[in-house]
């Protein structure tokens, strides 16, 4: 089992598409079916189903794949490891953001890092909190920045900035009072379970009285567009950031309900015991705060 098969194996298992995978990766089809062939006639197992053009993984393919990530994840740790001697002339730092942060907070911040380490390559994956969480875990990625506490022994986290959510309808014919009862009888269009964007606002609706299955929910979807877009097409109300809403407020196409819910922070987030390297470093002195005084594994 190769570094390579493993790298062809999670390309196509995650975009169940041969064609896709090779284009991606910059080889030939046959490489990639090659590959995973030799994977599954040496184990003696179908890592996927081939049901007319379409592939999905098997039961084994799905127990396979974070394994299959997890050595690829540490094979390039071991790679960045000796890259960091060069002095940030050159090397990758994976870092993982929820919505928020990656498309609004972040991209400013990666353009001034950029201008001061032009050798260092950003790699950015965008995941809701709990999945980003998960990703640090398990060496994915070095860093993460989320929207809402994760409760995991194994990460450090620490607050990077903050902002505010907003409460927003297209109606506007705003209410004089927003009270419980108000906020209850509302129908709600929300982020997906696992958002921190939703994680914060249930937190802030419980800290007003409010448990979130009372709420009216019209919607669930999964990214903060599609939540300000059926807003604006009124399906409801929503909290979104302030960063997210402040165009459209302009535009005129919603309107802030007067319900204040307060600042809430961006965390980072990493592995206690994985080795922190110092574009990581870099990334974290440049936003301004870096994460209290632990130790920096060696080894």
């Amino acid at each position: 089992m190769t570094l390579e098969q493993l790298r062809l194996f999670i390309a196509v298992a995650e975009r169940e598409h041969v064609t896709a995978a090779s284009r991606a990766l910059n080889v030939t089809q046959s490489a990639v079916s090659a590959a995973i062939a030799t994977l599954e006639e040496r184990h003696g197992v179908k890592l996927f189903h081939r049901v007319g053009r379409g592939i999905r993984l098997t039961d084994a393919g799905r127990l396979f794949l974070p394994e299959a990530r997890a050595v690829l994840a540490r094979a390039v740790a071991a790679e960045n490891v000796l890259d960091d001697f060069s002095g940030l002339k050159r090397g990758t730092l994976r870092v993982v953001a929820s919505q928020t942060i990656a498309a609004y907070w972040l991209p400013p911040i990666l353009v001034s890092f950029r201008k001061q380490y032009p050798g260092i390559t950003i790699d950015l994956a965008i995941s809701n909190t709990e999945d980003a969480a998960a990703r640090v875990r398990d060496g994915e990625v070095e860093l993460g920045i989320v929207e809402a506490i994760v409760d995991d022994p194994a990460l450090a986290q620490w607050p990077l900035g903050e902002d505010r959510l907003t409460i927003i309808q297209a109606d506007p014919c705003l209410p004089r009072t927003v009270d419980r009862a108000w906020l209850r009888a509302a129908r709600w269009v929300m982020r997906e379970p696992g958002s921190g964007t939703r994680s914060t606002l249930e937190q802030h609706l419980r800290h007003l009285g409010i448990e979130p299955e009372d709420l009216t929910i019209s919607l669930v979807l999964p990214s903060n567009e599609s939540v300000r877009t059926a807003i604006e097409a009124g399906a409801g109300i929503g909290a979104l950031s302030s960063l997210v809403v402040a165009p459209a407020l302009q535009a005129g196409t919603v309107h802030a309900v007067p319900q204040a819910l307060g600042a809430r922070s961006f965390y980072g987030l990493r592995h206690k015991e994985r080795y922190r390297s110092p574009a990581a470093e870099a990334l974290l002195k440049l936003i301004g705060q870096e994460p209290p005084g632990t130790p920096n594994p060696v080894g």
